[in-house]
Order: C-alpha cells, then structure tokens, then sequence
C-alpha cells in the first residue's frame, strides 16, 4: 500500500514503474494475445487469475484496460500490429466509447471519412495512454478504429476520480486520423464487453478476498472491553455474512468463466450475472469492512476507504448492476433473446 499511495501522490497518478515491470519484464500484457503476435497465447482463466491478485493490491497500473479492455477487441479483429506493440510492453491501451450519459446505447463518438469526432467521457486511464481503441458510430451501426493518443486531433483531459488507483478522462476527438480495424463491430463489442465484465469481476473478488483478510486480520488484534473485539457475537456474524458473500460471488464468477471457456450458449447471461453479484457483494465487503474497522476505517491513513472507492466505482465501469440483472431477467423470460451493447 505503500507503493500505491506515492504512485497516487506523484504528477501522472499512477505506477509507472511497476508497469514496465509487469508489462515488459513480466509479460502480462500478452497474457490472452495470440503466440503470433508475441503474446502467450492462454485464456479468459490466466486474465482472471492476474485480475483477481491486481485487485487484492489496488496496483494502480492500467493492466486491466490494456491487456482485457483493448486486447480482447484487438484479437478479435487481427489488429496484428497493435497486439505486438502491447505484448512488447511499451505501450499502454485504452478503449474510448461512452458518452455524457454513461447509458450502455450512449456512444459519444463518429467515424466518418477515416476521422474521428466527438467526445468520449469516462475513459479509464485516458491519460495515460498511448493508443486509443474507440468505438464510433458509422454509416454501417458501431466501427472498431485505432488512433494515436498523441495525434493531432486528440485532446485529453484526466478527470478528478472518486477511485483514485483507476483514474478517468475525457478524451475530445477533433478529426483525429483513426486506423479503422472492423465495421459493423457490434458483435464483437458483445463478445469482448462480457469477456472484460467478468474479468473486472473476477477482480472484485480478489479486493473483496483482501477486505475481508484485513477486516478478521484487525479483530484479532483490537482490544476493547478488556477482549479482542473479534470475540464479540455480532462481530463474528458480520464476517460470516462477509465470508457468504464472497465465496457467493466467487461462485458467479466462476460460473462466467467456465461459460466463456465453454462457448456456452448462455455466457452472456452468465457474464451479466457474475457482474451484477460481484459489484454488489463487493460494495457491501467494502462498506461492512470500513464500519467493522472502527474509527481507524475512516481515516485517509487505512487502506479500507481505497477499497470502497474502488467498489463504488468499479460498479459502474462496464454498465451498473441494474443493466446486467435486466440481461438476466430478459434471458430468464425470453431465452434466445438478443442482447443489447
């Protein structure tokens, strides 16, 4: 934690460091990218089991967006020069898509004549990037283009974030030159999102494992009363409940990812499912493990509000719990029924 708060107190706000550590010398960010490219050539299981350690540390690198977010899409389309710039590690990706709203059919963006235009918001680790993947809308529906981060054209703003280790920012195309890599991107779009929903979910879970640890870690060792405060009936039924509610989401998420591996037909609704009871199961961990800290879970020098503001915010990064329990309950009512991006 010491190495996340001086990463977050320096002027870019993030570990760089620690990126090139992980990207260049450890090779994380070709985890799911093709041997062909330079990648490692494994699966949805290796970026879950990378995402669920991120989340237990907060590491505030842009792991999740360069090597999920981007990359899924990336393979997808056999962006083969882009795939082999981020299995390298010298570069750092971002997927640009919504707009003011934040509403799952909002897209901020046009593609037209090879530029783009329009203004994308809530852009995680915008400012860090060094391409930009960008979802546009086209004359054929939804367009898949890569463009320079450093282009003409391209103006980004980083936002002032409630989640301090995953910072957002606005990025304004002005007829920014972009590479265009798919038209009619929808089902690709499909694909990948619920792909990277349950790779953010596999990460909450891995943050609310940590909670957890430190919360039971913490009521061994505080004493109040003359005994360790742990010893207390309703102390010990607030972490069972805690306990339920992780390994309950660890289920989902598990559920998802066997789904994805299988090609199952229902892996939407499985990925919609995990995303929906990670987010919530995280936020309550977070929120139980800050009132179970005491006095000390409020103060900026614990760690426990970094958790909570990492629940409340993931919550809403890949669409609210509320839009995936309606893909559930769509696909519980009407089976076969298409899903919307």
């Amino acid at each position: 934690m010491e190495r996340v708060r001086a990463a977050l107190g320096s002027p870019e706000g993030w570990a760089r460091d620690m990126w090139r550590a992980f990207a260049a010398e450890l090779g994380f960010t070709g985890l799911a990218i093709p041997e062909a490219h330079g990648g490692a050539g494994l699966g949805v299981r290796e970026l879950a089991l990378v995402a669920e350690e991120l989340g237990a540390t907060l590491a505030p690198i842009p792991w999740f967006e360069t090597a999920v977010l981007s990359t899924t899409p990336l393979t997808a389309c056999h962006a083969g020069a882009a795939l082999e710039r981020i299995a390298r590690g010298d570069c750092v990706a971002t997927l640009a898509w919504r707009g003011a709203s934040g509403r799952p059919d909002d897209y901020g963006l046009e593609l037209r004549d090879g530029r783009v235009r329009g203004t994308a918001h809530y852009v995680p680790f915008g400012h860090a990037a060094d391409l930009l993947l960008v979802a546009a809308r086209d004359s054929a529906g939804l367009a898949l283009a890569l463009v320079e981060a450093k282009a003409a054209g391209v103006a980004i703003e980083r936002n002032t974030s409630f989640d301090l280790t995953r910072p957002y920012a606005r990025v304004t195309f002005s007829d920014a030159p972009a590479e265009i890599i798919a038209r009619d991107a929808k089902a690709v779009l499909e694909r990948s999102f619920a792909i990277a929903a349950t790779v953010l979910a596999s990460e909450q879970v891995g943050a609310m494992a940590r909670v957890l640890e430190e919360t039971v870690a913490y009521a061994k060792q505080r004493v109040q009363f003359g005994r360790v405060i742990g010893s207390f009936q309703a102390m010990k039924h607030r972490m069972a409940d805690m306990k339920l509610e992780l390994e309950a989401a660890r289920s989902a998420a598990d559920w998802a990812l066997a789904a994805i591996e299988a090609d199952a037909p229902d892996y939407l609704t499985a990925c919609s499912g995990a995303r929906a009871a990670c987010s919530e199961a995280f936020l309550r961990i977070a929120s139980d493990g800050v009132q179970l800290l005491g006095g000390i879970g409020f103060t900026w020098e614990h760690a426990a509000h970094f958790y909570f503001k990492r629940a409340r915010a993931s919550s809403t990064l890949l669409n609210s719990p509320a839009h995936h329990r309606e893909i559930v309950a769509r696909a519980l009512l009407d089976e076969g029924s298409p899903h919307e991006v």
